[in-house]
């Protein structure tokens, strides 16, 4: 079994080398090339001082190339840090200061976007690009010299499976993103795991919708390089409509899908998804946000033979719980279960009195252990000791579980059902609200398409209950018809008092619908 990531790509180069092992943009790598170019990174960057542990980011849209620095800097025994193309520049620079990285993998355009000034750890940049387009500097390094490094072989290497592989930055409460630290062990357990799960073939066709910083692509990359299958990039430009996207899944004979919900509702609605097109398609998964239950049962009725599956965890475990939709229980249930713990892993729930919930209708916080789990953020103890805590109920020797800030609740079958976030909940005239119930009211109205509940502080009363609301046809709904359809459903105190109509919602850099945003740009205007 291998212990560090790159030993994937090396054992199935012995079996596929000529294999397409990544297509992106028309472009494909073999699994051999992608091995050679991977080990030509590696001693680019170990010649340029790069050591066991050094941060180095990755930052350009997705292409073949983005493999070839992954494994690359793995190889050189680095940690890889990918970076949102798309997210601002500050952002960009931020991220790059706060784990101190030592290069840069990137492209002309990314790197004229940064001001030097702000990046100062930064010794050399690696461009994809073969000509440096005007960046003749000492610095900068263009893709056409990797042909000076030895292709058959990676530097030497001395790792251990709890070594650093990459690092993930997630929004954080502070406004500032916080970086995630994943080790070897963290990503293979999860990845060994689908694996055996989902049975992941050497002629399986893996799509790659989720951006490169987001957990869910994880999956994608490593599992599609353990089982010598193909992953495909989903291009930037056709992910931006449901037709386009639609008709690529079917060219590229998808046969395994990983998404967000909103991505797959997004095909659903506009993308004239049909059965008989999508003859390659056995597996979709879905993780990241909560799938509304009227299109999921839409999306299970749609493609029938297809098996759903539902993934639950935070990027600092991945994958922890799993729940395969099972079609006779959706046609009743009202929410759709996270699940039961993923193999190597345990999961369980902490009431208020600190006791772990074992009878159905019980509430607690979900508590995860196990070799999944995060050492913690990049240098923010304090974050790390408050989320990263002592494994209280094992009194035997030191361990760690991750305290995941989530509701949930067991249900008759022993699954646990996800009721939202615990600093989601909020008061207001008194009473506990969870906003994701109000958002389910008004979701459950056949003519809403997004809805997103948002907490306006207020003096008085604590927070004022306001909704932005995207509808299937603009004008068919008035704010008065929502309020009716939710008074139905929930208690007065949670109908909201404001509810905005808008065209669409605005979205993250990973799909989820960006409740930020919203809230800020609420707030200023009260």
């Amino acid at each position: 079994m291998p212990y560090i990531l790159q030993q994937l790509l090396t054992e199935s180069v012995r079996q596929f080398p000529d294999k397409p092992a990544v297509w992106a943009r028309g472009r494909t790598l073999t699994y051999r090339e992608l091995e050679q170019r991977s080990n030509q990174v590696a001693h680019l960057l170990r010649s340029r001082g790069v050591e066991k542990g050094d941060r180095i980011g990755i930052y350009f849209p997705k292409a073949v190339e983005s493999l070839a620095a992954m494994f690359g800097v793995l190889k050189a025994g680095g940690v890889y840090v990918p970076l949102d193309p798309l997210a601002p520049a500050d952002r960009i620079a931020y991220i790059i200061s706060n784990c101190a990285m030592k290069g840069l993998i990137t492209n002309g355009d990314r790197l004229r976007g940064l001001d030097a000034s702000k990046i100062p750890s930064v010794e050399f940049s690696l461009l994809t690009e073969d000509k440096a387009n005007g960046l003749d500097r000492p610095d900068v390094v263009s893709w056409s010299e990797l042909s000076a490094f030895p292709a058959d072989h990676a530097p030497s290497l001395q790792a251990t499976t709890t070594d650093l592989a990459y690092i993930l930055y997630t929004s954080g409460s502070t406004g500032r993103p916080k970086g995630v630290m994943l080790s070897h062990q963290n990503a293979l357990t999860f990845i060994e795991w689908c694996a055996e799960t989902f049975s992941v073939r050497s002629d399986d066709h893996v799509s790659n919708h989720a951006p490169l910083h987001f957990d869910l692509s994880v999956f994608d990359v490593y599992n599609a390089i353990k089982a010598g299958a193909t992953v495909y990039m989903v291009p930037d430009d056709t992910a931006k409509f449901p037709a386009s996207l639609s008709k690529w899944m079917v060219e590229q004979e998808i046969s395994i899908w990983y998404s967000v919900p909103s991505a797959l509702v997004f095909l659903l609605l506009h993308g004239n998804m049909k059965a008989e097109k999508l003859a390659r398609l056995r597996i979709i998964l879905f993780a990241g946000e909560v799938f509304p239950q009227k299109y999921l049962k839409q999306l299970a009725e749609l493609l029938p033979h297809i098996e759903l599956h539902n993934l639950y965890g935070p990027t600092e475990t991945n994958v922890c719980t799993y729940y395969t939709v099972d079609r006779e229980r959706l046609k009743t249930q009202d929410k759709l279960p996270i699940g039961k713990a993923c193999t190597n892993t345990e999961v369980f729930a902490v009431d208020d009195n600190d006791h772990i919930v074992t009878q159905p209708g019980e509430v607690g916080e979900l508590y995860v252990r196990g070799p999944s789990v995060t050492n913690g953020y990049w240098a923010d103890p304090e974050k790390t000791a408050k989320m990263c805590v002592p494994n209280r109920f094992q009194p035997h020797f030191q361990e760690k579980m991750y305290k995941t800030g989530d509701l949930v609740m067991l249900d008759e079958y022993g699954d646990y059902l996800f009721l939202g976030r615990r600093d989601n909940q909020i008061k207001s005239r008194g009473y506990r609200i969870e906003l994701g119930e109000i958002e389910a009211a008004l979701l459950s109205h056949s003519g809403v398409r997004e809805a997103a509940a948002i907490a306006i502080p207020d003096e008085e009363i604590g927070a004022r209950i306001k909704a932005v609301v995207a509808l299937h046809q603009p004008g068919s709904l008035s704010v008065v018809d929502l309020q009716q359809h939710c008074a139905a459903r929930i208690p007065n105190y949670m109908i909201p008092e404001m509810i905005e109509l808008r065209d669409t919602l605005p979205k993250t850099s990973t799909g989820k619908v960006d409740r930020v945003s919203l809230a800020q740009a609420s707030v200023a205007v009260v």
